[in-house]
């Protein structure tokens, strides 16, 4: 298994070792030791999900409030998909950037984003199937989404239109977020982040 950080502070890139055999193949997609040891603290499993997306479908940018915020960690067990992360943490170095991963199910990577920090993803096959493990349970007052079309963001997304949900299209862009005080503060975040080493 090999970490990659991404351009956004505290992200990650996992790529799994395969072994396979004419029967199939195994692997381990999460190791719990091994995220502790880069990320700096364990991740706290409290949700599972599964979304499965038809071609051309873009869901995000998502991101909750923090504390408690959600770390999250992303797989595409089905297909494939662009998986984007944003730092929305302002007072950031890399505030208002992002970076795309191939997730699919033929390299299987995965990607850690911790709390604070945007997710989203544009499904690049029909049927692309996400898995993902969460820190904590869904709380509907505390999730926000930023629109995934903002041109100030400029995310380069790799399809002409866009399947979006309603609530992704009536979200607020990064600068109107930025005016509401929705988006986490940089230094809450690290504060946090203090907060899950020492447990």
């Amino acid at each position: 298994m090999k970490f990659r950080e991404l351009s956004i502070p505290g992200a990650f890139e996992v790529t799994p070792q395969q072994h396979g055999d004419p029967r199939g193949l195994f692997m381990e997609w999460y190791r719990f030791d091994r995220l502790a040891e880069v990320v700096g603290h364990p991740l706290r499993m409290a949700q599972g999900n599964l979304s499965v997306s038809a071609k051309g479908v873009v869901r995000g940018i998502h991101f909750a409030d923090v504390p408690p915020g959600q770390a999250k960690y992303v797989s595409c067990v089905r297909g494939a998909v662009l998986d984007v992360v944003v730092d929305l943490r302002v007072g950031s170095p890399a505030f208002g950037t992002w970076e795309f991963v191939r997730l699919d199910d033929e390299d299987r990577r995965s990607v850690y984003i911790p709390e604070g920090v945007g997710h989203g993803f544009c499904a690049l096959s029909d049927d692309a199937t996400l898995s993902y493990v969460c820190s904590e349970t869904y709380n509907p007052t505390g999730e926000h989404a930023v629109h995934p079309l903002d041109p100030d963001l400029g995310i380069e997304w790799p399809v002409d239109t866009p399947q979006l949900s309603a609530r992704d299209d009536a979200a607020p862009s990064l600068a109107e977020a930025l005016a509401g005080g929705l988006l986490p503060d940089h230094q809450a975040c690290q504060d946090f982040y203090r907060t899950l080493r020492t447990g």
